[in-house]
């Protein structure tokens, strides 16, 4: 299934407003378990921490990561990056709408995009997976990173990311991967080889979290995928299926899974 032309077709519908947009931000901060493990670690990573703090958002997207960075207490210096100049013209056109002038969108191609030394943190969200040159990237984020600097991704693993092992027989549920996920001792290596000096990488969306994502948001994007009429139908259903996210989440956030359809990675160089 293509996820993209859904992703457009709801960035539109909330686009126009300033309001609106921070509404979808929030939406996604509460449907996407994703979201609930990255904010864990970057304010685990803020504590302590003082003076000019520069962050690269690498592959921005919507700019929902960047947003919530821009408001951490630090007051963070923020590039963000993304290879769809559409979405990057949109967001620089929203973030100075609102008066958010720490962060800067840019176009650049993460296979080539590389600054010696200058960030303190990258943050690197379902990005990966859709990059077949994932060495190269990780090489170039550590040499853009300071020293004793971090990097954070959010990416599926090989246990079934994106259903691309369910039971249904398609081939996945999102089609602009390169890759269905990755075995963790794979990009374990693979960031150690960058040049990383330590690397500590955990399984998400456990069981729980594996619930939560199929009733908040694979069935809803399937329904949108066979009609935009669905759009009316949403609010009902999650007025049924939220509370039951909601509390799948919070036990994924808290649990420690063995396995699971994502993984949460920390390197430093």
């Amino acid at each position: 299934m293509q996820y993209d032309p859904i992703k457009r077709s709801l960035g539109n519908v909330f686009n126009k407003s300033p309001f609106l947009r921070k509404v979808f931000y929030k939406l996604l901060d509460i449907l996407l378990l994703r979201t609930w493990h990255i904010k864990k670690d970057v304010r685990a990573w803020v504590k302590g921490r003082t003076g000019a703090t520069e962050i690269l958002d690498a592959g921005s997207g919507f700019g929902q990561y960047s947003y919530f960075l821009s408001g951490l207490r630090i007051k963070p210096t923020i590039t963000a990056v993304d290879v769809k100049a559409e979405q990057i013209a949109d967001c620089n056109q929203f973030f100075q709408r609102i008066g958010k002038k720490n962060v800067t969108f840019q176009i650049g191609d993460l296979t080539t995009f590389r600054e010696k030394d200058r960030y303190d943190m990258i943050l690197c969200v379902d990005v990966m997976e859709h990059i077949l040159e994932d060495v190269k990237v990780f090489e170039n984020y550590c040499y853009s990173l300071k020293p004793g600097a971090m990097l954070l991704v959010s990416t599926p693993s090989d246990q079934g990311g994106s259903d691309v092992h369910d039971h249904d027989g398609e081939e996945s549920f999102i089609g602009e991967h390169v890759r269905d996920g990755y075995n963790i001792k794979e990009i374990e290596e693979k960031l150690l080889k960058s040049g990383f000096s330590k690397v500590d990488a955990r399984f998400v969306y456990g069981t729980p979290g594996q619930i939560s994502w199929r009733l908040s948001m694979k069935y809803p994007i399937q329904m949108l995928g066979v009609s935009k009429l669905f759009f009316i139908l949403l609010p009902f259903y999650y007025l049924i299926t939220f509370p039951f996210c909601l509390l799948l989440n919070y036990f994924d956030l808290i649990g420690s899974h063995k396995t699971g359809t994502g993984l949460v990675v920390k390197a430093w160089k």
